[in-house]
C-alpha cells in the first residue's frame, strides 16, 4: 500500500535526523528549511510524526490485511 511506504520513508527521514542530531547536534531538516521555527520545518516535523503513528499500525495488521499471503509450514 503506497501510504504505508511513504510513512516508512518519513519514519526513516525522521529516524535519520534523530540520528544526527544525537551523534553530531545537527538538525538536517532545520538547517535545509530555515530553522526549527520554520514553516516548512515545522510541516515536515508534523509530516514525520504523523508517519511514526501509521507505522504502529503496520505492527498489529495480519499477513492478510498486509496483501501477503499466509505463511505455510
Amino acid at each position: 500500500m503506497f501510504i504505508d511506504k511513504l510513512a516508512l520513508l518519513l519514519a526513516i527521514i525522521g529516524a535519520l535526523n534523530w540520528g544526527g542530531i544525537g551523534l553530531f547536534g545537527f538538525d538536517t531538516v532545520a538547517f535545509l528549511f530555515g530553522g526549527q521555527l520554520a514553516l516548512l520545518s515545522r510541516i515536515i516535523y508534523t509530516l514525520v510524526g504523523l508517519a511514526g503513528l501509521w507505522c504502529i499500525t503496520l505492527l498489529f495488521r495480519t499477513d492478510e490485511e498486509q496483501g501477503h499471503a499466509p505463511h505455510t509450514a
